[in-house]
C-alpha cells in the first residue's frame, strides 16, 4: 500500500465537524489554507454550514481536481481491531470501513439533516454504545472500546473518546457517525486516506484531531478553546504563519480550523506521518488512523 503522497498539494483544508441533529450545527468550521505562509481563511456561508454544504463543496473540488488535501475533525470508523469486530456477535456486523458508512447510511436513511441517530435505533446496533439514560448491555464500560490510533493518542498525551460514548460533551460518536453517511456518498469521488491509495490529483481526505495541531502550534494542555485574536495569532506564528484577517466572531470551531489548516500545510511534508509503525493493512481497511498521530 503507497501511502506518500507526492507533495503536490496546493491548498489545505480544515473542517470542524459536528454531531448536532440540526440543519446548520452551529460547530461547523472550514478554513483554507494555500501554500506559502498567509494565514488560513475562514470560509462562511450567510446561514452556516450544513453538512449537505459541505458535501458538495467537496465533490466541486473532485468533480475540478482541485488538488486540496482536506482534513475532518471527526473519526472515519469503529472500532474494530479489539473484538475483530465493530459489532461482535451481530450477525450483519460489517467487515471494513467502506461497508460499515454503507450500513450507517441504510441505518439512517429517514434521519433530515444527514444525522447518524438511525445507528442507535437499531435494536442490534443499540446494544453497543452508551447513550443518555441507556447504556448498550454490550458497551464494556469505563472509557469504552478504542480504535488503535486512539491508544496512540492517549500515549501522545492526548484525551480521544470513544465513538461508541454518546454521552458528555467531548463524545465525538454523533459526529463520526454523520460523518461516515457523508464519506458512503463520496466513495468513488473522493478517496480517504489510510483507506484508499493515495490519488495522482484531486482531493484526499484525512482524519485529523485539532488538538494535535493545537499542540504543534505551542498552545498549552489544557488551553483547548481559542476564542480572541491575539491568541490565534501566537498560535499561527508556532506554525509559520502570519496573522490572520479578523474574524466576525472568535469562537473555537473558527479558531480550530484556522489553525489546523495552517497546521495540516506543513505537516503532510513530513513522511513518517503518512506511514505510521503501528499502521497495518488490516487497521487501513477496518479502523482507519489519524493524520499527524504516530
Amino acid at each position: 500500500m503507497q501511502l506518500i503522497p507526492p507533495h503536490r498539494f496546493t491548498r489545505f483544508v480544515a473542517i470542524d465537524w459536528s454531531g448536532q441533529a440540526v440543519a446548520r450545527p452551529k460547530g461547523l468550521a472550514l478554513a483554507i489554507a494555500g501554500p506559502g505562509t498567509d494565514a488560513p481563511e475562514l470560509h462562511t456561508r450567510d446561514r452556516g454550514w450544513s453538512r449537505a454544504d459541505i458535501l458538495d463543496w467537496i465533490a466541486d473540488l473532485a468533480a475540478r481536481k482541485v488538488p486540496a488535501l482536506i482534513g475532518i475533525d471527526l473519526s472515519p470508523a469503529l472500532p474494530f481491531i479489539d473484538a475483530g469486530a465493530y459489532f461482535p456477535g451481530w450477525a450483519d456486523t460489517p467487515g471494513d470501513a467502506t461497508a460499515l458508512w454503507q450500513l450507517v447510511e441504510h441505518l439512517c436513511a429517514e434521519d433530515q439533516h444527514m444525522s447518524g441517530n438511525g445507528v442507535v435505533r437499531h435494536p442490534e446496533a443499540k446494544r453497543h454504545f452508551r447513550l443518555h439514560g441507556d447504556c448498550g448491555d454490550l458497551f464494556p464500560g469505563g472509557l469504552g472500546r478504542m480504535r488503535v490510533c486512539e491508544h496512540a493518542q492517549r500515549e501522545m498525551g492526548l484525551s480521544p473518546t470513544s465513538c461508541f460514548n454518546l454521552v458528555g460533551a467531548s463524545q465525538v460518536g454523533k459526529s463520526s457517525l454523520t460523518g461516515m453517511r457523508v464519506l458512503h456518498r463520496l466513495r468513488g469521488r473522493v478517496p480517504v486516506w489510510p483507506f484508499d491509495p493515495v490519488p495522482e490529483d484531486g482531493p484526499l481526505i484525512v482524519e485529523i484531531y485539532t488538538t494535535i495541531a493545537a499542540r504543534a502550534a505551542g498552545v498549552r494542555k489544557g488551553l483547548s478553546k481559542i476564542r480572541d485574536a491575539a491568541t490565534l495569532d501566537a498560535a499561527l506564528d508556532g506554525l509559520a504563519s502570519r496573522p490572520h484577517a479578523p474574524l466576525a466572531r472568535y469562537d473555537d470551531h473558527a479558531t480550530d480550523a484556522i489553525i489546523t489548516a495552517a497546521w495540516l500545510r506543513n505537516a503532510h511534508l513530513t513522511p513518517d506521518l503518512w506511514q505510521p509503525s503501528a499502521l497495518t493493512p488490516k487497521i487501513a481497511r477496518t479502523e482507519g488512523w489519524t493524520f499527524g498521530c504516530i
